[in-house]
């Protein structure tokens, strides 16, 4: 096989134990470094004095990034690889073994690197990741507290639209308290502006479903709850204002583009450009950029028969995010998305239909940025512009089958 690097170094990662083996020639050096900083700034002293043209590690959880960030900072070409994509050969694995199976790998060119991008992305995709955990933490919070609610009796969240808006937290401030709320409050609340004049429900029927049982433990826990609740918020909105700060005009302009499409809203395109950056020339097309974020169809085929094509490992913050705009997408009902999703789900099921939609976005948001056009609904009659006879034929013959006849005026 030919060579591609005459000097190169494949590293085998971990929590505490790093080995590297620097081939050079026909020759080759093992060392063990410990995980710490100065034992890293070592490891890469060690590669430059050698000459070391390119190294290659595992993406072992994330163990791999304080290693990468060192070899990046001092100008040493580094790449990431898919421990999937080199496997050794079974009953030889060794730390040593590996570590060399990785370099021999590397120096015939034999390994794809994984795409990592530039640290002020990393940086921002960290932002909006945590930002994402704490918005998770949120919602389980108020899950609880929903489910308190209901075990104490209290029906607040079929007579308000949200038990985190404005006049479910003046209700909840009150019931907290340990006060009563009947009619009266109510009406005293409204001319407050605490609570909203237009309620699911009316004042008489509000008070009877605030009428429950709570004890004081119950107070207390609630009490508890909202105060972890107004935290997160406060959490999360620091975040917002760093994720703002950290991004640079073209990220900001790209957002901007992104929320022109169907379903994707300020926080959804914020999170889709910290994965995916607006350079689009590292994915030469967009069957790549899907293929990368595992929303699209992997390949099982053998003896020319397609076997099962479950979706691909992707990147997960890119994949969740979209399946939620898919959600959201999909309930536009003049939006091509809305025909798309139902005409997948009634022969493949709603889950599928979601990351066929969510696949069509991010296809779209590739070419908007790699192209520069904007984004333009096809509408949900568009489907209906193809094989109009057939369906029309389809038609008919489903109404037959219900025994309805076609007038003879409008076949004369």
């Amino acid at each position: 096989m030919e060579k591609v690097y005459d000097k190169c170094c494949g590293i085998d990662v971990h929590k505490k134990i790093i080995v590297a083996c620097f081939v050079y020639g026909r020759k080759q050096e093992i060392k063990e470094f410990g995980a710490t900083t100065r034992e890293l700034l070592e490891l890469s002293d060690w590669l430059q004095k050698g000459g070391c043209e390119i190294a290659a590690m595992e993406s072992t959880g994330s163990y791999w990034k304080p290693l990468y960030n060192i070899l990046e900072s001092v100008g040493l070409k580094a790449i990431v690889v898919n421990a999937q994509h080199m496997k050794a050969v079974p009953g030889r694995k060794t730390d040593v073994k590996d570590a060399e199976w990785i370099a021999d790998l590397l120096r015939h060119g034999l390994l794809k690197a994984s795409y990592i991008p530039s640290k002020e992305q990393r940086e921002l995709r960290e932002l909006v990741g945590y930002r994402k955990s704490l918005v998770a933490d949120k919602t389980r919070e108020l899950n609880r507290l929903q489910k308190m609610l209901e075990g104490a009796n209290i029906k607040l969240s079929g007579t308000v639209s949200s038990i985190d808006g404005k006049s479910a937290r003046n209700i909840l401030k009150l019931l907290v308290q340990g006060e009563k709320i009947d009619v009266s409050k109510l009406e005293e609340l409204k001319n407050q502006k605490l609570i909203a004049s237009n309620l699911k429900a009316s004042y008489e029927q509000l008070a009877e479903d605030l009428n429950g049982v709570m004890t004081k433990l119950q107070r207390q826990m609630m009490k508890e709850l909202i105060s972890h609740i107004d935290e997160l918020d406060k959490h999360i909105e620091n975040l917002n204002e760093q994720i703002d700060d950290h991004m640079n005009l073209d990220e900001k302009k790209a957002v901007n583009e992104i929320k022109k499409v169907t379903g994707i809203g300020e926080d959804g395109a914020k999170a889709i450009v910290a994965v995916i950056g607006t350079d689009m020339d590292r994915f030469p097309t967009d069957a790549h950029l899907a293929s990368w974020a595992g929303l699209c169809p992997g390949n099982n085929e053998s003896a020319k028969k397609r076997r099962s094509g479950k979706t691909t490992k992707g990147n997960k913050l890119l994949r969740t995010t979209l399946v939620v705009c898919a959600h959201a997408a999909v309930k536009v009902k003049s939006s091509y998305f809305y025909a798309q999703f139902k005409r997948i789900s009634a022969h493949r099921g709603k889950k599928r239909a979601y990351v066929a939609v969510a696949h069509s976005m991010l296809i779209a948001i590739y070419h908007i940025l790699k192209d520069g056009i904007e984004f333009e609904d096809l509408g949900s009659e568009y489907y209906n512009q193809f094989n109009k006879e057939r369906k029309i034929n389809a038609y008919l013959k489903k109404l037959k089958n219900l025994g309805w006849e076609l007038p003879t005026t409008i076949m004369a």
